[in-house]
């Protein structure tokens, strides 16, 4: 199982805790895969762009009407985390429904 975020993400260090069998991929040295973030962007489409992140606001008006796979192969931050592949399903976030998804109570 592989967790796509940023070491520094209280909600990655969560989920990374719940899930002891999951390898991080901090985004911001490692990137994302180009085949996984297109498989995420057309599952997900635009929430997978974090648009309530400090990388975000930092972005001009023009910057921000990029198309969204375009930000985040620039930006790989913009990303909303986590993004969690086990055996080949994808899981954006940490929410209630992830969690019970992947078994953790």
């Amino acid at each position: 199982m592989l967790l796509f975020g940023l070491k520094t993400c209280d909600t990655c260090r969560k989920a990374l805790k719940a899930l002891p069998e999951a390898r991080l991929v901090d985004v911001r040295g490692d990137g994302v895969p180009a085949d996984t973030l297109e498989r995420a962007h057309s599952e997900f489409g635009d929430k997978l762009v974090n648009t309530r992140s400090t990388t975000w606001r930092g972005l001009s008006e023009e910057e921000r009407a990029r198309p969204a796979l375009e930000l985040l192969r620039a930006h790989p931050a913009l990303m909303k985390r986590p993004l969690i592949e086990k055996d080949g399903a994808l899981f954006l976030g940490w929410d209630k429904g992830v969690q019970a998804s992947l078994g953790v109570a």
